[in-house]
């Protein structure tokens, strides 16, 4: 598995998607938090990072699919596959090594922002007035959150050998479980029951956790679907036996 990790991770760094992904993210949180009016700390007067945290999931939702979207698809697509499969490696290592490589790039493109914590830490009046449980539990959320959109776009990756058609599924899979559950709970039709529909959705545990507050429930909710994806992944996978 480590092999795997090592050889994926290197692939990306590599070649122009890595650097592109953490480029983007950085300059898009940036301008957001330094220099647009309507959402820059410095006009804003308050010190904090909600407008990071606020903007990280929609780019996740994009820039993620166009990591996970080459893991399996590529290998398809260019034969690869079946030599990979021959090699003494299981189905589990195999998709747990492009995982981890997937998932540990984008973990690079956050470690940079934590700059920004710094800043406004230090920018704060009096130096260090700024809420930091609730800052390090929205990083917890964000990590939490790439972790999940990675195995859905994994997940995507591996039902086609078309990189475009993994793109659009996993920006599809992506935005129907972050933010769909709270636009189908918003009809009224449901009544009370709108608030357990709510609940099925990732943006009600991210915003929960964001808050500071580390809830079991929310860390569970989150380890359990990235299995469910990791799980469907690996069915795929195996239906070549069938």
């Amino acid at each position: 598995m480590l092999a795997i990790l090592s050889k994926e991770f290197n692939s990306y760094l590599n070649s122009l998607i890595g650097y592109i992904v953490i480029g983007v993210f950085l300059v898009a949180t940036g301008l957001f938090m330094w220099v647009f009016p309507d959402s820059s700390v410095l006009d804003y007067g308050y010190a904090d990072l909600q407008s990071v945290f606020l903007l990280a999931p929609w780019l996740f939702l994009f820039l993620i699919p166009a990591i996970t979207m080459r893991t399996f698809a590529e290998e398809r697509k260019g034969g690869t596959m079946e030599l990979l499969l021959t090699k003494p490696l299981s189905d589990t290592q195999l998709l747990l090594g492009k995982y981890f490589a997937c998932l540990l790039l984008v973990l690079f493109a956050l470690l940079p922002s934590l700059l920004y914590y710094v800043s406004v830490y230090q920018l704060g009046d009096p130096v260090g007035n700024i809420d930091s449980a609730a800052v390090a539990g929205s990083y917890l959320g964000l990590v939490f959150l790439a972790a999940v959109f990675v195995a859905m776009g994994i997940f995507a990756s591996s039902l086609t050998e078309n990189q475009i058609v993994a793109f659009i599924l996993a920006v599809f899979l992506c935005y129907l479980v972050y933010t769909g559950f709270d636009l189908l709970a918003s009809i009224d039709a449901w009544g009370t029951a709108s608030y357990y529909i709510a609940q099925l959705g990732i943006s009600y545990h991210y915003s929960s956790i964001s808050k500071g507050l580390i809830d079991s429930r929310d860390v569970l909710y989150f380890l359990s679907v990235i299995t469910i994806m990791l799980l469907g992944t690996k069915l795929v996978l195996e239906s070549r036996k069938w």
